[in-house]
């Protein structure tokens, strides 16, 4: 007979491999001296964000440069759609969305996991922003979020309306924390 546990412990790492996506491996973005970034190192506060460009989970494309001079963005960099931390970290931006509008701040979440996947898990929490598929773990390398093994390590980033970063923390900041860096 087999152990209970032992097949409890297997079924969960297979579900949790399935929802949280990898980032493929590569350099990440330049500096603007010319240097390659490292992938897994946090950009600092001051710096100009890389531009990006990527699909939401309804295919729509989003650009950085689309939100220079209208509004400051939110990046919020997460290791899986539909998981519990990722599930309590988004909600909270949810919750608390009519404070980041009221700052003229967009949020995005963003993580490595296809369109598919994102629309599901957008649909399941109601969230009111984009969710990004990074299916080329682009943004993830070039924002310093490329963990160990791949996996996107849980980071926060607010952009200013000159393309600049303004907050820059792992983890899972409060919003109150992230709209103090834009002035609320």
């Amino acid at each position: 007979m087999s152990n209970p546990l032992k097949i409890m412990a297997s079924v969960s790492a297979a579900l949790l491999a399935a929802c949280v996506a990898t980032s493929p491996a590569g350099e990440g973005s330049k500096t603007e001296s010319g240097e390659t970034r490292d992938p897994s190192v946090i950009l600092s506060i001051g710096e100009k964000a890389p531009a990006f460009e990527a699909k939401d989970e309804v295919g729509r494309t989003v650009r950085l440069e689309d939100y220079r001079g209208k509004s400051n963005v939110v990046l919020i960099f997460y290791p899986g759609d539909d998981t519990p931390g990722c599930t309590k970290q988004l909600c909270a931006a949810r919750d608390d969305y009519a404070k980041y509008q009221a700052l003229d701040a967009v949020v995005f979440g963003v993580n490595p996991a296809g369109q598919e996947s994102k629309q599901a898990f957008s649909n399941k929490y109601d969230f009111p922003f984009p969710l990004l598929a990074d299916t080329e773990g682009t943004l993830v390398r070039d924002y310093g979020c490329r963990g160990i093994g791949g996996i996107t390590t849980r980071t926060v980033y607010a952009i200013n309306k000159d393309g600049v970063i303004v907050f820059a923390e792992r983890g899972m900041p409060s919003s109150e924390t992230i709209l103090a860096s834009l002035g609320g």
